[in-house]
């Protein structure tokens, strides 16, 4: 079973959420996606201070056998890239929760507690 962390907070199309001090989230994929996905060899990263609604395509990791999209999990602005994963995508492999995509300011902080939690995603996870 891949790993699932608790504290954060999940999407059906497997995306993981944390929030963070300032307010800002951080966003990227589960250690469930990058199993099924393989060896990651390429991530697309959208820029700063481009603005996504909820559900919307904000990032393309590929591997040596697919390519995927990642949606954006609430609506905002992304605030940061992680220019480090992006060139090193094999740190997903690695630890996916470690090495995070990106950062939003989200619109309605509220939309997080709307996720799925741990549990939750496990669940369909097993699906």
């Amino acid at each position: 079973m891949s790993n699932i962390p608790a504290d954060l907070k999940y999407t059906p199309t497997h995306e993981w959420l944390r929030r963070e001090a300032d307010g800002s989230i951080t966003v990227g994929i589960t250690d469930h996606a990058q199993e099924a996905l393989g060896d990651l060899v390429y991530i697309e990263l959208p820029a700063v201070g481009a603005r996504f609604a909820a559900g919307k395509e904000m990032a393309v990791v590929e591997s040596v056998k697919a390519a995927a999209d990642v949606y954006a999990p609430i609506a905002g602005i992304v605030t940061a890239v992680n220019q480090e994963t992006a060139d090193a995508p094999e740190g997903v492999n690695r630890d996916a929760y470690a090495n995070w995509l990106l950062r939003i300011q989200p619109d309605n902080p509220a939309d997080v507690d709307a996720l799925l939690d741990a549990a939750a995603y496990a669940k369909l996870a097993e699906e």
